[in-house]
């Protein structure tokens, strides 16, 4: 018997591209703007998310960001309360700037192979689970940064983060009952994330020998 995939109609979504961590490992460098083959991770980023959003926004610090072109939102939860914080920001400015919006995909800055099909499998994870968020996997390994939450879920994520001082993603995410999709990891994982020199070095050099990844 076959197993037929239903249609599923994917609904305005808003990506925020998450560029508000301190880059501790990358020896002062700034991750975003890291070039990998003749374009920075940030670019690929926007690049490869851009078309399927809405409209895509970027979470950090303004200045760093001004010469994007794109939204830039900060953290409203102080002293570097982590990744959380930057998709509460992304929920928060989707509910003020575009109320009709109900969905936000995340993506971590330091991810120069993003999936241009990223946010149409998330919203078939989660529409086949029933769950009001998805998160990407590769290899079985979960990666709770890469991710469609929904925009009724901020005032349970701002109680976990403000009142029980929650950081873990992955944490949070798991009380929500997260949906996975799972990509395959050949010929590049598309979450291949840099966090050290070597890491970039690597992501050049699988750029170099895979172009148009």
């Amino acid at each position: 018997m076959i197993e037929r995939k239903a249609r599923v109609s994917i609904p305005p979504t808003l990506g925020i591209i998450l560029a508000g961590g301190l880059a501790t490992r990358m020896a002062g460098q700034d991750k975003a703007r890291i070039r990998v083959g003749t374009t920075t991770i940030l670019e690929r980023g926007m690049a490869r998310l851009g078309p399927q959003c809405w409209r895509l926004i970027v979470n950090g610090e303004a200045a760093r960001f001004a010469d994007t072109g794109l939204a830039v939102v900060t953290d409203s939860v102080p002293d570097h309360a982590g990744p959380l914080a930057g998709i509460l920001a992304g929920l928060d400015w989707t509910a003020t700037y575009l109320p009709g919006v109900e969905w936000v995909v995340s993506a971590p800055c330091d991810c120069p192979f993003l999936p241009r099909d990223l946010v149409a499998r998330l919203h078939y994870a989660r529409t086949n689970a029933g769950t009001p968020l998805a998160c990407a996997s590769s290899a079985h390994r979960v990666h709770p940064l890469a991710a469609l939450w929904q925009v009724s879920l901020r005032e349970n994520l701002r109680g976990a983060l403000v009142n029980e001082n929650l950081h873990k993603v992955e944490t949070w995410a798991a009380r929500q009952g997260a949906a996975i999709a799972e990509w395959p990891t050949t010929p590049v994982d598309p979450f291949f994330n840099v966090n050290t020199p070597a890491d970039a070095a690597e992501a050049d050099r699988l750029s170099a020998l895979f172009p148009g990844i």
